[in-house]
């Protein structure tokens, strides 16, 4: 039997939606590199939990949330665990200037043990369609396009085994495709062969119709014989509002705060997805389910929206809107801009814009009115990723968001980490 313990760095780690399908997998995390302080706050927190939970001593894990104070960070719990655990996650950009540090740290975490993976993907803005639209021609000089050669300096230095890249569809046709040729140039230059698909998260156990490429690489002198993993498509039977959302307690816009303890209104036995999923997690309760504030004008448009989708299955044209509803001045694009989260099967891709706006993740109220009508909160959002319900997310409502949009789906996470292993074996 092989007990040995695979070894994984993070790179552009946000909240740690992939690190955290390689760790349920069994990986051991050497070290998370990220730039966002929240994001960087999120990932030791959730570091702590998983000492805790080793140790048997989640008890501690829950005192600190039940004890939260509003605007501060995890000081607190972070203090109650080895200080070697936290010192894993490296708040830092990765650029030309701060490489040479970023590696020494590593280093130090890394001591004499190998690497065997390393995964991640730099932000994706440059490379997807909502970014270029965004940035126009200035898309060409954004310095983000270049994050990949990074990616390939860890590569070079640390000698994985293996590596595992992912990012938006943009990435295989931005600037005519050349960074994604120059990507598979430079890693072939390093012995490394490697293959893409695009990975559909719906096909794979996750409540959300995401698209993206997966990028595998692998040592070609080692894994000879080794090709693109091949993850099985699997037959979803569970739909959003019965199997993910119905033991949540009802919100009202606005209603909850990031911090309440939040009890369930059905038993796990009664949630199948959710067991199968391991989103309800290990504690008894959530938190974090917390709904935005809305205006009267948009109650208005949320009711229209969700009384259209669930009697017809249709999208509101915002150009058919009542005019006195209408307040933005383009009417000829993004006339879906009021989104209702589809109740009877999968929900459309969570992005980081969730951060920004609410309209575009309508919660499909049954029977709406306009006392009922609302965004999905915070948690709801965080198990559309897949994200189990005792994932902490540090940071403002808005950062939280934003960590949420830019995530991995944990679930399809740990189905690649899984098939990664097998190869590793």
């Amino acid at each position: 039997m092989n007990n040995k313990q695979y070894t994984f760095i993070d790179l552009f780690a946000g909240a740690g939606g992939l690190s955290e399908g390689f760790i349920r997998a069994g990986f051991t995390p050497i070290a998370h590199i990220e730039m966002n302080k929240d994001a960087c706050n999120t990932l030791k927190t959730r570091a702590a939990f998983h000492y805790l939970k080793v140790e048997g001593k989640l008890s501690v894990y829950e005192d600190y949330l039940k004890n939260k104070v509003e605007k501060t960070d995890g000081t607190d719990l972070w203090s109650k665990v080895p200080q070697d655990i936290t010192r894993k996650v490296i708040c830092a950009t990765i650029g030309e200037k701060t490489i040479g540090d970023i590696f020494s740290n590593v280093d130090k975490l890394k001591g004499e043990k190998e690497v065997d993976v390393i995964i991640g993907g730099p932000p994706c803005q440059a490379y997807s369609v909502a970014g270029r639209a965004r940035m126009g021609k200035d898309v060409e000089k954004d310095p983000r396009n270049e994050l990949y050669k990074y990616y390939v300096r860890f590569l070079e230095r640390y000698n994985p085994r293996m590596f595992v890249f992912e990012n938006v569809l943009g990435i295989l046709t931005a600037k005519r495709g050349e960074p994604f040729a120059d990507l598979k140039r430079l890693v072939e230059e390093l012995g490394y062969k490697m293959d893409c698909k695009v990975q559909i998260a719906s096909e794979h156990g996750v409540l959300q119709d995401r698209h993206r490429v997966i990028i595998v690489g692998w040592k070609d002198d080692e894994l000879k014989n080794y090709s693109y993993p091949i993850l099985e498509k699997e037959n979803m039977p569970y739909a959003v509002m019965k199997d993910l959302f119905a033991d949540l307690p009802s919100r009202k816009a606005g209603e909850g705060n990031l911090y309440e303890i939040v009890s369930y209104i059905k038993p796990l036995s009664e949630m199948n997805y959710l067991k199968e999923s391991g989103i309800r997690g290990v504690l008894g309760f959530t938190t974090q389910h917390v709904a935005r504030p809305t205006n009267a004008n948009d109650r208005q448009i949320y009711k229209i929206a969700v009384d259209l989708w669930l009697k017809n299955k249709q999208r509101l044209n915002y150009a058919k809107l009542p005019i006195q509803l209408q307040t933005h001045h383009n009417k000829k694009s993004f006339l879906n801009r009021f989104n209702v989260v589809n109740p009877f099967g999968c929900c459309h891709t969570v992005v980081a814009h969730i951060a920004m706006d609410g309209h575009y993740y309508i919660y499909p109220t049954p029977d709406p009115t306009l006392d009922t009508v609302r965004s999905i909160t915070v948690r709801e959002a965080a198990r559309l990723q897949s994200f189990p319900d005792d994932y902490f997310f540090e940071g403002s409502r808005t950062a939280v968001l934003r960590q949420i949009g830019n995530a991995v789906p944990v679930v399809l996470a740990y189905k690649i980490a899984e098939e990664i292993k097998k190869i590793l074996l």
